[in-house]
């Protein structure tokens, strides 16, 4: 028997497959619980065929939990984002309707039809570091969110209240020299500021351990991501657990696409135009405006090639793009370098090991055009020359 696409459309509780051959001729369908029970009757089905590939979809979203109990059951998966399976969807259909089994045989076509799709791999340290990242995020919003009640809390205490940036110790002094609470409603106000104080020592000193944990996984990783100015732990990362494998991007051009540093073209018969992008990995692309704002305030080679950009005739925030785009490419360069050294092993087509330019953590990477490069100059005016007059 020729080879068969198994298409999976997942949820939390529940996952429909559908069963293809090599012209799309349906073989089997079928609903499915994501218990015990449920996954060992879909998987039966499923090696009911000898030679099948399982395409579910969103392999690093909802689809992972089922992917990952395929992967360790000897199975063959891959990754179909969800962009693709939508796009085979409307045009086999014409239409917009979406229901599991048309999701299913959508993702069964694009499985079997589309080339270089990422072969999930079993969960590894960047799944752990994404974890952790995840996490140190998570404190960080609890932190700001903590801070803001100290202060709205301390304008009630103080007058003028305390300033910007709040350290707990700062804090902690601001409460204790204040006046004396008067009244039942400033004692109430003095106990709740007291409080939270006491909560954000906790939050502090759990971002430090988890600092701590970070660095040492990122060290054992074998990056070295945070020797680049204005990468600390927690960007270095991000980078890591969001991009996992940077062999799958063929060139720094397909990276910026991805992260979405590279501006897009939008232009129109003679006129070339670029315009900036608000696609792609939107937290890869904060990390390296973090990265691009940290080097202007020193003296570094990213402020120099800024200020080049500035004597080009570039406005400031072009300029600041255009250092986004080529911090991009130092970033992408040094994890390069890091995956040799570290001897990843060997490497397909792509750069790596099941490496794909089709499937990501967060779906499509565009396709790499002009709009890839570094932010070009202003549009140069060509003169139009008028029409000669016929007798």
């Amino acid at each position: 028997m020729s080879r068969v696409m198994i298409g999976m459309d997942p949820h939390k509780r529940s996952a429909t497959i559908e069963a293809i051959d090599e012209r799309e001729k349906v073989l089997t369908r079928g609903r499915f619980g994501t218990d015990s029970d449920g996954y060992r009757q879909m998987l039966a089905a499923g090696r009911a065929f000898s030679d099948r590939v399982w395409a579910v979809e969103g392999c690093n979203g909802v689809g992972r939990h089922i992917a990952q109990r395929l992967i360790a059951d000897g199975e063959t998966v891959l990754d179909v984002p969800a962009k693709l399976s939508a796009r085979v969807r409307v045009f086999d259909t014409g239409q917009g309707r979406k229901t599991d089994p048309v999701d299913a045989h959508s993702v069964a076509v694009a499985g079997l039809r589309s080339r270089g799709l990422r072969t999930v791999t079993p969960d590894d340290v960047t799944v752990v570091i994404r974890l952790l990242v995840e996490r140190r995020d998570e404190l960080g919003r609890t932190r700001t969110e903590t801070v803001s009640r100290i202060h709205h809390l301390l304008l009630e205490l103080i007058p003028g209240g305390a300033k910007k940036f709040l350290t707990r110790g700062q804090a902690s002094y601001l409460l204790r020299t204040a006046p004396p609470p008067n009244g039942i409603v400033a004692q109430a106000r003095h106990d709740l500021a007291r409080e939270l104080i006491e909560e954000l020592t906790t939050i502090d000193a759990k971002i430090r351990a988890a600092d701590k944990q970070l660095r040492q996984l990122i060290t054992a990783h074998g990056s070295t991501l945070t020797d680049l100015h204005g990468i600390g732990p927690s960007g270095a990362a991000r980078l890591i657990g969001d991009i996992g494998d940077i062999g799958r991007f063929r060139t720094a051009a397909h990276f910026a696409s991805w992260n979405g540093t590279a501006p897009l073209e939008a232009s129109s018969g003679d006129q070339r135009r670029h315009r900036l992008s608000r696609a792609g990995n939107r937290r890869i692309n904060r990390v390296l405006h973090i990265m691009a704002v940290v080097q202007l305030r020193h003296d570094t080679p990213g402020r120099a090639y800024y200020r080049r950009r500035l004597a080009e005739g570039k406005t400031t925030m072009e300029s600041l793009r255009a250092l986004k785009r080529h911090l991009s490419d130092v970033v992408y360069k040094r994890m390069l370098h890091d995956t040799r050294t570290s001897g990843a092993g060997e490497t397909g087509p792509g750069g790596h090991s099941g490496a794909t330019l089709q499937s990501s953590a967060d779906g499509l990477i565009p396709t790499a055009a002009s709009s890839d490069k570094s932010q070009p100059g202003p549009a140069t005016k060509q003169p139009r020359t008028k029409p000669a007059m016929t007798p």
